[in-house]
């Protein structure tokens, strides 16, 4: 049960950063994976790679630059208690096939629609312009997010120039609420000319280890049952210590294209005594 919360400049005020994304991966610890890295096979694609046997080399989430001129991320969360029929492919190469590939966020929505054979998914893209063509207009000054699901089948667009959360946007779990109001709230105060880039990313690393519970919360208990309320923080932590938030991400792209994607990565089967692995990446798109 992932969780993700991106804010996308409208454009409206110089010196703002275009892009903040703050996202905690829930999986089991056992799991392999592989830190976020250049991937070998496109180096214009940044992002951590599943290693399960059968399952290699999909991902959760990724940001690349392919075709060149245009910034693409790309980011997969599952629909939790939902199940679907004939289901013959893993949804780890949604968004490796995305980043790599050479259709628009919504062309390619429509294709995975189109030809759905996959376990329920919510993926969220988001399309940048990395040249000098974003000064043509207000719309590709901004950026492009899309929600895609096919739990119901969905693309929705969704606002740039405001916080944003997700799991599922007809009805959000509490903790996906309570996490876009303090997401919104360090954006508003961190997100300004001259900010102290190391206190806005430390401030959003904290909300994503935040432990404390939403709960009651209907919809996720309908989903989750019995284990509802251990998945009801932004920082999941399940008893018995097999599942959890092993994975934290929060990535920046300022006015020059300029991007850092910090990664924090559980080592190891237990959050608490396990050692948490920092990884930081910086690129200059165009």
């Amino acid at each position: 049960m992932c969780i993700l919360f991106v804010y996308v400049d409208d454009g409206s005020v110089p010196g703002r950063y275009r892009l903040v994304l703050a996202s905690n991966r829930d999986e089991f610890y056992a799991r392999p994976a592989k830190s976020a890295a250049p991937w070998e096979e496109n180096a214009r694609v940044i992002g951590g790679r599943d290693m399960e046997p059968g399952r290699e080399g999909g991902t959760w989430l990724a940001i690349g630059n392919h075709p060149e001129g245009r910034i693409k991320l790309g980011a997969l969360l599952n629909v939790t208690g939902e199940s679907k029929a004939n289901v013959s492919n893993g949804r780890g190469p949604i968004v490796a096939n995305f980043l790599t590939g050479e259709l628009t966020g919504r062309a390619y929505s429509e294709q995975l629609l189109a030809e759905d054979n996959f376990g329920a998914f919510n993926f969220v893209s988001i399309e940048l312009v990395a040249n000098g063509e974003r000064e043509q207009s207000q719309t590709t000054k901004g950026g492009t997010i899309l929600h895609t699901s096919n739990a119901p089948h969905s693309i929705d667009a969704c606002k740039t120039g405001q916080a944003l959360g997700f799991r599922t946007l007809d009805k959000p779990l509490q903790k996906v609420c309570r996490g876009r109001e303090q997401f919104a709230e360090i954006v508003a105060r961190r997100n300004v000319p001259f900010a102290d880039r190391e206190a806005f990313v430390d401030e959003l690393m904290g909300l994503l280890k935040n432990d404390v519970r939403h709960f009651p919360d209907a919809e996720l208990t309908r989903r989750a049952g019995q284990h509802a309320e251990f998945l009801s923080s932004v920082n999941v932590r399940m008893p018995g210590g097999s599942y959890g938030s092993r994975t934290r991400t929060v990535i920046l792209i300022d006015q020059s294209n300029h991007m850092e994607f910090i990664e924090e990565t559980l080592i190891g089967t237990d959050p608490e005594t396990g050692q948490w692995e920092r990884t930081r990446i910086e690129r200059e798109f165009s």
